[in-house]
Formats: C-alpha cells, structure tokens, sequence
C-alpha cells in the first residue's frame, strides 16, 4: 500500500504508535463519543440513528442535512453537492446544536469525485472551517484498509460506471488492488436509499471473486448499519459499507478507545485494529 496513503491523520508505525490522546483528559468533552454526521441530501440517514439505538446509546452521531443541488450520480453534480461551501454550511449549522468530537463528510461519491489529492483538500478545508477533527467516507475507506492490512479487494458498486471508476482511481492511488468490479447503474441516491438487505446481499455476491479479502459496498445513499454481521457472514471476508465505514472513522478522530461494537463486524473488533490506530 502506499506510503503516501493520507496526509492527514495518517496511520504511521501501526505497531509501534501509542494514542497519546486517550491518555489526556479534555474539559467539555461529552460522556459518549459522539461523532458529527454531515449528510447529503435523504435516502439512508436513518442509519445513523438506528445504529445509535442499537448500540444502546454507547456513541452519539447527530446527523445534519447538507444541501445538494440536484440528486444525480454525475461527476458535474458530485462535486457541486462536496462544495466547500456546501460543507461549511451545513458545518455551522451541526455545531451550532451539537458539541461534537469529530466530523464526518458521511459522502463517498461527494468526496472521492475530487480525486484523491482534491478528497484530501476537501478534508483539510472542512476541518479548517469546523474545528474539530474531520475525514470523509472516501478516506474512511482507506484508514479502514490500511488498518485491517487489506491490499486486494472487490468493489460492488450502486453508480454509473462513469462515477464508480472515480473510486476504483481513489483505491489504486493508495496502492490498494481491485480485482473484481462491478458498478449497478443507479442514477440517483434515492433510489439506493430503498434497496433491502437480500438486493444487498445479492450484489455483494455477484462480484465476490476468492482472490479478495475484503468487499467494498460505496455509497452512503445504502442502508446497511442494521446487516454488517449478516453481510460478512454471508461471504465469509470483511465487509466495508460506507456508513459502516463512516462511523469507524468518526469514533476513531475522537482519540478515545473504540467501544465494542459488533454492529461494526469486524471493525468493531477492538482486538482487530486497536493497536494499530492513532
């Protein structure tokens, strides 16, 4: 994998580095971990409270609306809707009504149509403006495969082929192999927003190929929350969704230990990456 995986809040020396952060207590900080969502538009944002719910209140992850334009999967409407002033704004409006330890841009398609040098500008303007800690789903993949020590992977995409090939460029960049590839054709984020659990699992399935140790499901428009143990069992290899994704990458910009999580699968296995996290 790359040596220049992220610029910013990067995992160096996995085995060497010890969070620092945990060890320093900090005045105002909320009693759960509690992770900023910016979110494009509607289709699955009812994830992040369900997931919440399941978890019985061990994380917070305040959802706010960002606005879109127009709800199409095409590059010129992508990189619109990931606007720095779109983020900024809906930024001010979440920390307004939230004290939060972390944010999120919970957008893959938002964020990695800007490539992968402009997903990391992208970031640093957005953690700029809102003062906290701050990464994109686009991003969240890759802390997420670098952690995990994934370099072969599947991509089950919901996009346009145009738009999917976007993030197969993001993956390569970062060193990561695509081996099997599949994008699905649908234009806006409403329609994933209503896919169920079997159209899940049945795309997933359909690319699936032995030489992959992990499958990529990028869209934050699919609900998945309620079925990462159910999806990974189904293959018998990680899962990575992109609200699943999400969610791992906020928890770990706060600097706090990761709360068991099974809802997470294997991301939400302490003893799978603790060690290796800044």
């Amino acid at each position: 994998m790359s040596d220049h995986l992220l610029e910013t809040h990067a995992i160096t020396d996995v085995d060497e580095f010890v969070d620092t952060r945990q060890q320093i207590p900090i005045p105002g900080r909320p009693e759960n971990p509690t992770v900023g969502i910016l979110y494009p538009g509607h289709a699955a944002e009812d994830d992040y409270p369900a997931f919440e719910e399941a978890c019985g209140g061990a994380v917070r992850l305040p959802v706010t609306h960002t606005t879109i334009g127009v709800d199409e999967h095409t590059t010129q409407a992508l990189l619109e809707t990931g606007s720095p002033a779109r983020l900024a704004e809906g930024a001010q409006r979440l920390l307004a009504e939230h004290p939060v330890e972390a944010l999120m841009w919970a957008c893959t398609s938002g964020s990695f149509v800007y490539g992968f040098d402009g997903a990391h500008d992208q970031t640093r303007t957005l953690e700029q403006a809102a003062g906290v800690p701050t990464s994109s789903t686009s991003l969240a993949y890759l802390h997420a495969l670098q952690t995990l020590g994934v370099r072969r992977v599947a991509v089950a995409a919901s996009y346009p082929a145009d738009l999917a090939e976007h993030f197969q460029d993001l993956l390569g960049r970062a060193g990561v192999d695509v081996v099997a590839f599949a994008s699905h054709g649908i234009f806006t984020a409403a329609e994933v927003g209503l896919m169920g659990r079997e159209d899940v699992v049945a795309m997933i399935r359909a690319v699936d190929v032995p030489q992959a140790e992990a499958m990529l499901v990028p869209d934050t428009a699919m609900h998945s929350l309620r079925w990462i143990p159910d999806l990974e069992e189904s293959l018998g290899k990680p899962v990575l969704t992109a609200n699943q994704v999400t969610v791992w990458e906020g928890l770990r910009l706060t600097g706090r230990p990761m709360p068991v999580l099974p809802q997470l699968g294997c991301l939400g296995d302490p003893n799978v990456w603790a060690t290796r996290t800044p």
